[in-house]
């Protein structure tokens, strides 16, 4: 597991403790004779007409992205403010692993925050579906910025921010949960090992919880004979199938902005082939609302009578980053749990207790976060002139702020290679005390008006889950630790050499 690796790794020598921290527009910095340039921000070396490109090639700095390890080896190398130039039409990017520069940088943003990350979504809702005929007002909060942004949000935030009606999805989640912990029990062999792939049984899992807060329905994903063939797997497939080829235009450079390359192809059959499915489950929510009896609603609903497409695009976007998202966390979950008996022995105390509160549930699955997050950070594009570090990053640049490196510095967390769910709950005086850590190193979910909108769900989601899981099962694992590949999301690979044995 990445986490076991990172030793003494955080002292950065290049960091100037008398660095300007302050972002100010071009033109009202004081003593600008000490600001140095964009171009002499550290990072790899360029050559001649190919610039920064030969890193990405094979035995460059960047040549295998895939690695979690790779962006704290260029922290080591680099240092704290680490630039990248435009290549192939793709903006400037820089990595940031200093909180107080990541904290300038977003409590300094505009009122229309720009989080790049999706740009081939972007480019296809905006840009091909038009060349399809297919035009919309909005496209979503992944696609979407400045003022249709925030007309879209300001629709959908009631719905999905509102902790009291969220908490009303609290039964039918745990009714999934108590469904799912069925069919593992189903799937074990004679060694308490679940039979099947266990990633896509928490993708099942997962698609069946979110699918059940926004359509209002059940998808039945988990039924013992559901056909690979089916609506529920071919989703399953694209969003995985999405997450990991997009990353690849994404976040690599590629020509795919200059000419339709067969990647890019690829990618766009993907993102039309995600849309029609959901359009096939959007129809399913909507057939079950005619013949609802119970009063609840599901976001679907609450969204229709207050706008149809923002319904159908929030409904959409659900079903495309709540999936590979929860399950990966309760993966990553479950084995550190397994890693840590004296930790999941305390958390089965506090779930059996039947207590309405339950702190360490919730630090059990913060503490994962930390250590093993599967999103590595968070990101913004400049909207104007900031000075950080002493040097001068222009307008139009993607910041990717480094969170998950941050979170494993033994500065900011002590023993932060330990899985110590306790530094959540502890008292402010207890040196382990999240509290101590820099705010801006830790933001598992965003910051300010671009923050997950989701977040209240997929923690309502994944608490329920994992406490079912720890009710029922001891979970143990033996062998290696996984590895972790990094896409557009963060990938816990098999074999998953999980036990799951029943608690007497």
């Amino acid at each position: 597991m990445q986490t076991s690796k990172f030793k003494s790794l955080f002292n950065f020598a290049v960091i100037n403790k008398n660095c300007i921290r302050t972002a100010t527009e071009t033109g009202t910095a004081t003593r600008k004779d000490k600001i140095k340039p964009w171009k002499e921000i550290p990072g790899p070396p360029s050559l001649p007409f190919l610039g920064q490109l030969h890193h990405f090639m094979p035995g460059g700095a960047f040549s295998d992205m895939r690695d979690p390890l790779t962006t704290m080896r260029l922290i080591e190398t680099y240092g704290p403010i680490i630039r990248l130039d435009s290549m192939f039409g793709k903006r400037p990017l820089m990595f940031l692993s200093d909180p107080e520069s990541v904290e300038l940088v977003l409590r300094s943003e505009s009122s229309y925050p720009i989080r790049p990350g999706f740009d081939s979504l972007e480019y296809y809702r905006k840009v091909y579906r038009k060349r399809k005929g297919i035009k919309f007002h909005a496209t979503g909060l992944l696609s979407d910025h400045g003022e249709v942004w925030q007309e879209f949000r300001s629709i959908v935030n009631p719905v999905m921010l509102q902790p009291k009606t969220i908490k009303l999805y609290t039964t039918v989640l745990d009714e999934v949960a108590q469904d799912m912990i069925k069919r593992m029990r189903s799937n074990r062999d004679e060694n308490y090992m679940i039979t099947k792939e266990l990633d896509k049984e928490m993708n099942l899992w997962a698609l069946e919880s979110i699918g059940t807060v926004a359509l209002g329905c059940r998808l039945n994903c988990l039924e013992p004979n559901l056909s690979t063939d089916s609506p529920e797997w071919k989703l399953i497939q694209c969003v995985h199938e999405l997450f990991t080829t997009a990353n690849q235009i994404d976040f690599i450079p590629s020509l795919w902005r200059l000419i339709p390359t067969p990647l890019y192809n690829k990618v766009m059959k993907a993102y039309e082939k995600h849309e029609n499915l959901t359009k096939y489950f959007i129809k399913k929510g909507k057939d079950n609302m005619k013949n609802k009896s119970d009063t609840e609603k599901a976001v679907l609903e609450k969204l229709l009578e207050i706008n149809e497409e923002a319904a159908h695009i929030m409904a959409s976007d659900m079903l495309f980053a709540g999936v590979d998202t929860a399950s990966n966390t309760v993966i990553a979950t479950l084995y550190l749990l397994a890693q840590n008996q004296k930790k999941q022995d305390k958390l089965r105390e506090e779930i059996m207790s039947k207590s309405e509160r339950k702190p360490y549930l919730r630090a059990c699955i913060k503490e994962s976060l930390r250590l093993m997050p599967v999103v590595a950070g968070n990101a913004r594009r400049t909207t104007k002139v900031f000075h950080i570090l002493g040097y001068e990053v222009p307008k139009g640049v993607d910041i990717i702020f480094a969170h998950r490196e941050m979170s494993m510095m033994e500065k900011y967390f002590p023993r932060a290679n330990e899985y110590i769910p306790e530094r959540w709950i502890a008292a402010k005086d207890d040196p382990l005390h999240y509290g101590k850590a820099h705010p801006f190193v830790y933001v598992p979910f965003g910051f300010g008006a671009r923050a997950c909108i989701g977040r209240r769900i997929a923690e309502l989601e994944m608490e329920t889950f994992v406490a079912r899981l720890i009710e029922n099962f001891q979970v143990y694992w033996f062998g290696p630790p996984p590895k972790t590949v990094q896409h557009s999301l963060n990938y816990i690979k098999g074999p998953y050499n999980f036990v799951f044995k029943d608690i007497k």
